[in-house]
């Protein structure tokens, strides 16, 4: 199994998914609705994808909690059982701010890696 965490400082991903959805969120919040969890999936899924030993894996959304101002999201992929190559796309906050980087770290077999995603490089590939 893959384990991913994305963190998200919370204030800027309700402003992303409000310009994207046209809707006023309220993600780690008492007034959090479950439509809100919804789009917050959805825009995970849309802006966050990994393809393990070249296929497409199914990322599985696990919870979320918020730590102050950041949004901790936590997901998985199953039925991982060897990496030979790890191809990532994130482009999590581009849309809403070119500006943006979203710095990711990977730990494989005790070996860690990091890579800076910005609006020109929102792919990386690691290879073992």
């Amino acid at each position: 199994m893959l384990q991913i965490t994305a963190r998200i400082f919370v204030d800027d991903l309700d402003k992303a998914l409000e310009k994207k959805y046209n809707k006023k969120l309220h993600l780690g919040t008492q007034t959090e609705s479950p439509a809100e969890m919804v789009l917050l999936k959805k825009y995970l899924a849309e802006k966050l994808s990994i393809k393990v030993n070249g296929k497409s894996s199914t990322m599985n959304f696990l919870s979320k909690e918020l730590e102050g101002d950041v949004l901790v999201c936590y997901l998985s992929i199953n039925g991982v059982s060897k990496i030979s190559s790890l191809e990532t796309y994130n482009s999590i906050l581009i849309d809403w701010n070119l500006e943006q980087q979203n710095i990711a770290h990977f730990t494989i077999l005790g070996e860690k890696q990091s890579f800076l995603f910005t609006e020109s490089s929102t792919k990386h590939m690691l290879k073992f």
